[in-house]
């Protein structure tokens, strides 16, 4: 009886263990503001999968859109096109950064525009570590870009050829 008791005590322990230790966390989620009447709109975030391989498979938002769809970009020629994919597949062990040119989260057909200073709650739906909430603060343009730009930088001191 002991055994058994101690078996039923170790089993949630570790359930408990496991909700307190997600394997997929969230980090630098942000969606840029739109202009009035703007009718979509985009959310960027770092992916950091601390579990095995999972995919991303969508996400709801819905206070501000009923519609999102999963988006990569990609150079065609000289062309940059944008095409609906259906899940974002996640490496374990590995941060999967959604950002401009990339992978990202397309909004359509907004309820409203987003206005920076704002934030709204999005769910992501992945295959294996199911539904993460999480807030999206809307941020101007020009501060979305400020990382990028200061990034893009080369402060290694050696000379490019």
């Amino acid at each position: 009886m002991k055994t058994f008791l101690f078996s039923i005590l170790l089993a949630f322990s570790v359930l408990v263990a496991a909700a307190g230790d997600p394997a997929v966390r969230i980090d630098n989620p942000q969606a840029a503001e739109t202009p009035p009447g703007a009718k979509t709109g985009v959310v960027y975030l770092d992916i950091v999968n601390a579990g095995g391989a999972d995919r991303l498979l969508g996400a709801k938002a819905g206070e501000i859109t009923d519609y999102i769809e999963l988006h990569a970009t990609r150079f065609e020629g000289d062309l940059m096109r944008m095409r609906k994919v259906e899940a974002i597949d996640l490496a374990g062990g590995a941060t999967t950064s959604l950002k401009p040119g990339g992978l990202h989260i397309m909004l359509i057909d907004l309820k409203q525009p987003l206005r920076a200073g704002q934030s709204f709650a999005l769910t992501l739906q992945f295959e294996k570590a199911g539904t993460v909430q999480v807030s999206v603060p809307i941020r101007t343009r020009e501060d979305m870009m400020e990382p990028m730009q200061h990034q893009s930088h080369d402060h290694s001191g050696a000379a490019r050829p």
